[in-house]
Parts: structure tokens; C-alpha cells; sequence
């Protein structure tokens, strides 16, 4: 059971390295990258090629690491029990499983992704280190432990939002997902614009990585936006020599595609005024 990438993912050999040696040392893998670098898109892909279902936990600021193992609706239960309802005798009616359970008690392996989770307060991931590390947990409203049949493939990750306790880095394994070299991004968009002009695709993707490469940017455009760029220029039929820019401004065409805060639309405003004063 190895992944080596997919038709619509481009996984550098780095990546899947990583991905086969958390499955090797069956830890979970915990993936870091600017965001739109494909990290949650990563454990659909490995479910995908490895053929295996996949559970996905979205983490909220608000989300706490029990609601991963199960909820106890002890309100609902109160108010049956005053209205006579039989069903308040198996407290298992008022247990909702999270996606850890789900994953737990699945009849093959799964795998179990847990995205974002540097969205959540700081003891979540400590919340969750027996649990992952075990792979049990007790229920204590029936009595119950509840152990993985299969160890699920565990993808974690993170927007580097806020640092992750030491305790709980040492039971993953680490990868960072680096933003994609010129090569490694036209192989990225060759998957999803299979027809693009060489052409065109050279002049979009050297405004692009400028565009990034801006000092005083606020917020880099990530690979998904490169992607919807693209898809836009093409709905439009523009070609490179659409794309060539005027000393009236320094933004690219469709630039709402890519710049995502005014501060840097003004900064490239502000750039192309220097420039016509000759400054």
C-alpha cells in the first residue's frame, strides 16, 4: 500500500515519501504549507489512490477534541425521560459518534483527515494524544471502549495559524508542503488546463510568481487562485499578448483572481504611479 500521486494530483517525491513513511510508522501525518497548497486535497488523493474510504473532521475555533470521539446529548435525554419516551433506558440513543469513532469502528482502513487543526485552542491537539496514539478511547456514559479495527491513515494540517504542542509534534510525522517551483506548477496546471498555450501559460505564470514575489505583499496568492487565474483568462480567450501590461498600471488583468485585500491592489497602484514618475 504505497502512494505515488494521482492523474489529478501532482505529488513531488517528496511528498509521497512522507505520506508512505507515516504509513510505514503508522503515525500521523502532519502536513504544514501556505494555504491553497493542496494540503486538505492531499488526504483525498491518497483515499482516492489508495482506495480506502475517508473521514473528514473540519476544525472551527469553536470545535473541541471530545466532539471527535462522541457527544452526549444529555438535554434530549432529560426532557424524554419527563415525557414517558422508553428510549431514555439505552443512554446509546443520546450518543452521536464523531469522526474518530467513525473511523475506529470501520470494518477496513480508512483514512481519517483532520483539517485545520491549528484553528482550535491550543489544547485541542493535547486533547487528542492518547486517543491517536492508542487508537481507543472510553465512553464513559456506557462503559464502553472503543478500539480501531484497522489503524486508520491519519492526515493532519495546519495553516501555521499558531505553534502545536511538542508532545503531540513528537507523535507525527512532519511534512511541509513548499510552495511549487515554476516546473512543478506547470505540471500542476497542465493537469487542470490540460489545453492551455504554452504561450500563454509562460507570460501567466511569470506575472504570477512576480506578483508573489513583491515586497510588502500582504498576501501571496497560493496555487488554487493561480489555478482560477487561469481558468478566467482562458473563459475570457485572452492570450499573452492580452496579458502584457502598460506603464498605466502595474496589476495584472482579472488581478481580482489573485490580489485578495486592498492594501495590495494599492501597493501595485502605488507602483505603477513610481514608475511613471520615473522615481
Amino acid at each position: 500500500m504505497r502512494f505515488t500521486g494521482t492523474d489529478d494530483y501532482v505529488a513531488t517525491d517528496d511528498l509521497t515519501v512522507a505520506v508512505n513513511a507515516a504509513v510505514t510508522l503508522e503515525r500521523p501525518l502532519l502536513v504544514k504549507g501556505e494555504p491553497g497548497t493542496g494540503k486538505t486535497e492531499l488526504a483525498r488523493q491518497v483515499s482516492a489512490a489508495l482506495g480506502l474510504p475517508m473521514y473528514e473532521w473540519n476544525i472551527k475555533s469553536t470545535t473541541k477534541a471530545q466532539q471527535g470521539l462522541y457527544e452526549y446529548d444529555a438535554v434530549s435525554r432529560l426532557r424524554d425521560s419527563q415525557l414517558g419516551d422508553e428510549k431514555v433506558h439505552d443512554v446509546g440513543n443520546y450518543i452521536k459518534k464523531g469522526k474518530l469513532w467513525q473511523a475506529f469502528e470501520a470494518e477496513g482502513r480508512v483514512v481519517l483527515l483532520i483539517d485545520e487543526i491549528d484553528k482550535a485552542d491550543i489544547e485541542f491537539p493535547n486533547d487528542l494524544l492518547q486517543e491517536l496514539d492508542r487508537m481507543e478511547f472510553h465512553v464513559y456514559e456506557t462503559g464502553e471502549t472503543i478500539k480501531a479495527r484497522q489503524r486508520p491513515i491519519v492526515i493532519i494540517t495546519s495553516n501555521n495559524e499558531k505553534e502545536l504542542p511538542d508532545a503531540f509534534l513528537r507523535r507525527c510525522f512532519f511534512h511541509y508542503i513548499r510552495f511549487p517551483d515554476m516546473d512543478t506548477m506547470r505540471k500542476i496546471v497542465e493537469v487542470h488546463h490540460p489545453r492551455i498555450k504554452d504561450n500563454l501559460l509562460a507570460t501567466a505564470l511569470t506575472q504570477f510568481y512576480e506578483v508573489r514575489e513583491q515586497q510588502g505583499l500582504k498576501k501571496k496568492p497560493s496555487t488554487s487562485e493561480v489555478l482560477d487565474w487561469l481558468k478566467l483568462l482562458l473563459a475570457e480567450d485572452l492570450d499573452a499578448e492580452d496579458l502584457k501590461r502598460d506603464g498605466a498600471s502595474a496589476l495584472p488583468k482579472l488581478h481580482g483572481a489573485l490580489l485578495k485585500n486592498e492594501q495590495d491592489v494599492h501597493l501595485f497602484e502605488r507602483l505603477a504611479f513610481m514608475a511613471r514618475s520615473g522615481r
